[in-house]
């Protein structure tokens, strides 16, 4: 959540209970309500007072399509209208895809609670699907999945919110649905017995994770004394005693209109939608005043605050805090550019000195989370733990002495692009757009702070940011912790004597061309075998491109496992011509990124740059497929990197259960590797052993599919330059059917955690089996989301899990359907009765016809939703036609999906889940 907030769409939800209508309400609804009208005495007369109860209907209905239309009136929005009881509406019309975003803002979130309520907001978030007035347990998800749309809900410390996407032609079960569930949330006792346990089992997963155990301490000291000091969740012993009577008293208390916000973004009409709004929203009356909130006073602790807590950790997390003003503040653009100039990314100063000089870290960053009371700074770091002492007063010394004047012109200007990119990116999605407009409207009244932030970045200067730091990095306002493993022996009062013998007081600075579109959709074959796939799309001006090819882990043998990922980690390290740094920074300057990746049967590189950069980013991608530098500093940076990616996937859970789900699965070949390979085989690999790989694997025929306002001349050129120089016409690697491991469980254990995970699965056919891929994505759609059979039965009725779910995993020739749910260790046989219990019934019995519709429709809806990014549908293509497949494969697998009925999906239930045929992993504590 830290950095850029006003990217972010965070928070939740709450219920309302409607008790009044007002006068507007009852006249636009009149037409439906006539049976309320007094009877009189004559037919006449009845008639007579229905026409002037109509007449009078006409004309308020008349006057507020007027007030609409002025409201609209004003070039093409975001336009905003304050309904007659104070709540806001904002409406956009964008009609770049077939979808509509309906957000319901609240000013309630945790920082409204008291501290015997904390996690109270949460805990609403999660009733406001237990059932409404109108609408049973789990019917909002079902009707919106239903129709092939996606909602959810979040609970921030300052607001909450709730939203759905749907197909444009159901806005208005949108913001029925939206509206529903804020307003009418029905909080029944015995369905929040079991939620309750729903929650503290999802309370008990986060103090599994590094983060957010950190941070979850950092908070208590940085805000002290504050609402802000505790969890958004809560704790066990206040969730435990929260009663139904208590939520809605919180909801009286706090779901007044003049404190909401309604956010309706996508393919509308946005008189349609008003009118909608004043129907919906227009009966609310404001009971009680809304005082807005205080901002907290800094806590003064007058010393360094270290917290070390030990545990069953492979690394140390290290998280340091500095409290700063809130997102009213005229500071904060000036403060989100010091953090990305101190640790923002690979460019900036920490990251290269202690992750890339000095090698003491596995990573390091520094962002900010501004809230609407208060903020914090945030640095974060993992490393290993014989290198804390040393790290730690190097960081200390470094914090000591930072002088804003060292930062070049060219630091400078990047980092002032990247955070206006940031910002200009999030127009790329619905969702981003909706999240940002709603974000400016509900926090600083309008869509102008966020031209003034800009403004704030783009003119900052390097005295500003002195002062800043000097405000508010001071050792005396410094709070840490740190997860540790057991037996590290530096104490709490060593480190803090650190900050004391090395941070002195504060030195103040005495001194303050021409290209061609993007043409038509089309593919292209190259000389010798290649592909170059054409997605134009002028909505940005942006060029996103994916480049693949056959290979990855299936051009390695058993003992070179990891080797590929190796190689791609390596790749955009430096070329002949730049270092690892020189790379990065021309990178950066350009507000692009750049990357490669390995899989299981491919090989990519990835990019997005804005378009006026095309003639520096081909060059430099050129440069990197046939020179790269493959420096030994660098691969073995990179090694380093690997080992600890595999280490910090052996803390986590359910990564630890991903890592090992493949080389369990299958006896032999691609698929049964450690796909990041072992640490004592990633040590040992070769300059030698890279170089090869890579001139294996560049010299195939690749894929590249480019989406965005691109120079299709440019492209051209580029595509057709490297397939003469790269191509060897090799055919793409064969990779055979995999043999299924022979044993069928898995038991991993990591200690001093709260929650087990289990996994049932089931062997199915690969993609190119497009009949039982079709119908097995129906099923898993069927099974998966929040009105799902899985959470239905597992979650909402057992309460066992807080993540219940089901997915697909397909390769060309194999796959696999898994049954997933995290749960209390003590519940994992009632888990797996559950599981067999599903899949019995579905062999048994064909699913009901909604049921099928309802997965259809979330088919389609999750496509559009996922494919809504540049470089998503530049990947996309370039993947599946590399693997042998048409482009458009999934739309075609959709459209099939969409002709089979129940008893289709059943013969495949009873031919691929075989409950005697499975297999299970576990991670147990």
């Amino acid at each position: 959540m830290f950095p850029h907030q006003k990217n972010a769409a965070v928070s939740a939800a709450k219920g309302f209970r409607i008790e009044k209508l007002p006068i507007i309400l009852l006249l636009l609804g009149a037409l439906l309500m006539t049976a309320g009208c007094k009877i009189e005495r004559t037919e006449q007369s009845d008639k007579l007072k229905v026409s002037q109860k109509t007449s009078a209907e006409d004309s308020a209905i008349k006057e507020l399509k007027k007030e609409i239309s002025e409201a609209l009136s004003s070039g093409d929005g975001p336009h905003i209208i304050k309904l007659k009881n104070g709540m806001n509406l904002l409406i956009k019309e964008d009609t770049r895809f077939p979808l509509v975003n309906v957000r319901l803002f609240v000013h309630a979130g945790s920082s409204y609670e008291t501290p015997d309520q904390a996690g109270i907001s949460h805990l609403l978030e999660h009733m406001v699907f237990k059932g409404t007035d109108k609408r049973a347990p789990g019917q909002t998800a079902l009707e919106i999945e239903s129709v092939g749309g996606d909602m959810n809900a979040a609970t921030s410390f300052d607001y909450t919110v709730y939203y759905v996407e749907v197909p444009e032609n159901e806005w208005k079960l949108g913001m029925d649905i939206v509206t529903d569930m804020a307003f009418n949330a029905k909080i029944d006792p015995e369905e929040l017995k079991s939620e309750r346990d729903v929650v503290l089992s999802e309370l008990e997963r986060g103090e599994d994770n590094p983060g957010s155990r950190i941070f979850k301490t950092l908070q208590s000291i940085v805000w002290k004394d504050s609402s802000y000091q505790w969890p958004i969740i809560g704790y066990r012993e206040t969730v435990e005693k929260i009663s139904s009577e208590d939520i809605h008293a919180y909801i009286d208390r706090l779901y007044q209109p003049q404190s909401m916000l309604l956010s309706v973004v996508g393919k509308i009409d946005p008189q349609q939608v008003a009118l909608e709004a004043e129907k919906l929203c227009g009966s609310l009356e404001a009971t009680q005043p809304v005082v807005p909130p205080v901002k907290f006073a800094t806590p003064e602790n007058g010393k360094t605050t270290i917290k070390i807590i030990p545990g069953k950790w492979n690394k140390v997390y290290i998280g340091a805090a500095f409290p700063i003003p809130g997102i009213t503040s005229a500071k904060v653009a000036g403060l989100e550019t010091l953090c990305e100039l101190l640790g923002g990314g690979e460019t900036s100063k920490l990251y290269r000195k202690f992750k890339y000089e000095k090698r003491m870290v596995d990573s390091i960053s520094v962002s900010s989370l501004t809230l609407q009371r208060s903020g914090m700074l945030y640095i974060f770091a993992t490393l290993d733990a014989d290198k804390v002492e040393e790290f730690w007063k190097e960081l200390i010394i470094e914090l000591s002495s930072i002088d804003f004047n060292q930062f070049t012109d060219r630091e400078m200007e990047r980092v002032s692009l990247n955070l206006e990119d940031s910002l200009f990116l999030t127009k790329e999605t619905l969702s981003g757009l909706a999240s940002k407009l709603g974000y400016f409207q509900f926090f600083e009244n309008g869509q102008q702070a966020e031209e003034n932030y800009l403004y704030d970045v783009k003119n900052i200067t390097r005295q500003q940011l002195q002062k800043l730091y000097d405000e508010y990095f001071v050792p005396e306002k410094l709070a840490s912790c740190m997860l540790t493993p057991e037996g590290f022996k530096t104490t709490e009062q060593d480190l803090e004597k650190i900050v004391a013998d090395n941070w002195p007081a504060k030195k103040v600075t005495a001194n303050e061309s021409s290209v061609s579109g993007p043409g038509e959709a089309s593919t292209i074959e190259l000389a010798n075998g290649s592909k170059l796939v054409f997605i134009p799309d002028t909505t940005l001006p942006y060029t996103a491109m994916s480049m693949y090819w056959s290979g990855g882990d299936a051009d390695l043998t058993v003992e070179d496992q990891g080797l590929s990922a190796l190689v791609s980690q390596s790749l955009t390290r430096g070329t002949a011509s730049m270092n690892a740094t020189e790379l990065e920074d021309y990178v950066s300057d350009r507000a692009a990124s750049i990357g490669a990746s390995a899989g299981r049967e491919v090989f990519a590189i990835t990019s997005k740059f804005p378009s006026r950069f095309t003639a520096d980013m081909f060059p430099l991608i050129k440069e990197i497929l046939t020179a790269p530098r493959f420096a030994a500093e660098e691969i073995d940076r990179a090694k380093q990197d690997q080992i600890s990616s595999i280490k910090r996937k052996e803390d986590r859970p359910v990564s630890l259960a991903f890592r090992n789900i493949f080389p369990f699965l299958f006896k032999n070949g691609t698929y049964s590797y450690y796909h990041l390979g072992v640490p004592a085989n990633v040590e040992n690999f070769t300059e030698e052993n890279i170089r090869d790989f890579w001139a294996k694997q560049s010299s195939r025929p690749f894929v590249i599919a480019v989406c965005g306002d691109y120079d299709r001349e440019a492209l051209m050129n580029f595509a057709k330059e490297l397939d003469a120089k790269l191509v060897l016409k090799d055919k793409p690697v064969e990779i055979p059917v995999p043999d299924w491991g022979t044993e069928n469980k898995l038991k991993l254990t990591l200690p001093d955690r709260n929650q087990a995970h289990l996994m049932a699965i089931f062997p199915i056919p690969g993609m190119e089996d497009e009949e039982a891929t079709a119908g097995l994505s129906l099923l898993r759609a069927a099974l998966a989301g929040q009105s799902g059979l899985l959470f239905r039965d597992l979650r909402d009725k057992q309460g066992l899990g807080y993540t219940v779910t089901a997915f697909l995993w397909q390769a060309p020739k194999t796959g696999f359907m898994a049954f997933y749910i995290g749960t209390k260790p003590e519940q994992v046989e009632q888990a797996m009765a559950g599981f067999e219990k599903t899949v019995a019934m579905l062999q048994k019995d064909d699913l009901p016809e909604k049921e099928i519709q309802r997965a259809k429709n979330i088919l389609n809806g999750e496509y559009y939703q996922e494919h809504q990014s540049l470089l998503s549908r530049s990947r996309e293509s370039a993947s599946l036609i590399v693997k042998g497949f048409e482009p458009d494969l999934d739309l075609k697998l959709i459209e099939k999906a969409g002709k089979m009925n129940a008893a289709d999906v059943r013969i495949l239930i009873n031919k691929y889940l075989d409950w005697n045929k499975k297999y299970t992993l576990t991670v147990q504590p």
